[in-house]
């Protein structure tokens, strides 16, 4: 098998790939959201700009940021397991749902937003690979708002055959696809718009400016893994040395007590010595 050097998963090529098409990005957001391509009357991308370092970014992310129909959508790619995607999730949404309220605007104003995450883990104890979550009252589920939508794709729930009829799970197939072959298995169903998407793929990873900013996101990301390291490792001593510094001090303190200790048995052995002693004495003067 050709393992492909670049997968759809890798941030900056999802980005590039569907920012400069975005005909296809209109296309999978509509599969995504389960909605009619032609109900889309309003689509644009927010921030079409790839930079090629994230400084002062919580979470050094390239998330494609979109208005559809008067609804704020953002989509991403997830391929790190760190334990705290839902926690992460539910920021990223809080972030965008916030930054819409502008100032003498009404909280009723703010539009309804939606979070889509694909990932390639498993983030659920479920089977399905497709989850979504509103706001819900928890015995009635009664909707708190319609502004409120979290979607989730896992690509591991993925069956490993995929029909040419279901574009969703073929859309997802593709970002699930790591070699040669696994494209060419998509290739040879036949589906239009699948064969374009893999041909934008093939030319947008095979350009000058992919290969640039990926080098420089991949510094960016090294430098981010090291500075991380670095805190870690400074956490790590001034932990040791706390725990030493406790150490020794409790050391010092049992020290310490074992000395009063010696010598308070001293003092009662002597005491004991002249006890007996007395008595002995008193028992030779009888």
């Amino acid at each position: 098998m050709t393992k492909l050097d670049y997968t759809l998963t890798n941030d900056t090529l999802f980005k590039m790939l569907f920012v400069h098409h975005p005909d296809l990005l209109k296309r999978l957001v509509a599969v995504l959201l389960d909605i009619r391509l032609e109900s889309i009357e309003q689509f644009d991308i927010v921030n079409s700009e790839i930079p090629p370092d994230t400084k002062g970014d919580k979470f050094c992310r390239l998330d494609i940021n979109m208005k559809v129909n008067g609804q704020r959508v953002d989509l991403e790619v997830q391929v790190d397991d760190e334990g705290d995607y839902p926690e992460r999730s539910l920021y990223y949404w809080a972030r965008e749902f916030s930054s819409e309220l502008h100032e003498g605007e009404d909280y009723i104003d703010l539009p309804k937003t939606v979070l889509i995450s694909i990932v390639t883990f498993n983030l659920f104890k479920c089977a399905d690979f497709h989850s979504e979550f509103q706001a819900l009252e928890v015995t009635r589920h009664e909707l708190l708002t319609d502004k409120m939508r979290l979607c989730y794709f896992e690509l591991s729930k993925l069956p490993k055959v995929i029909g040419a009829d279901d574009e969703l799970k073929l859309w997802l197939s593709l970002f699930r696809a790591k070699t040669e072959e696994d494209l060419r298995r998509i290739e040879i169903l036949g589906v239009p718009i699948m064969e374009q998407a893999i041909e934008a793929y093939r030319q947008t990873k095979a350009t000058d400016e992919f290969r640039e900013l990926e080098r420089l996101r991949s510094r960016a990301r090294h430098n981010e893994a090291a500075a991380l390291r670095h805190a870690r490792e400074e956490a790590e001593k001034k932990a040791d040395k706390k725990w030493q510094a406790e150490r020794d001090k409790w050391q010092a303190v049992n020290a310490e007590k074992d000395t009063i200790i010696a010598e308070n048995a001293a003092v009662i052995a002597e005491l004991r010595a002249r006890i007996a002693k007395r008595e002995t004495s008193e028992g030779k003067s009888e």
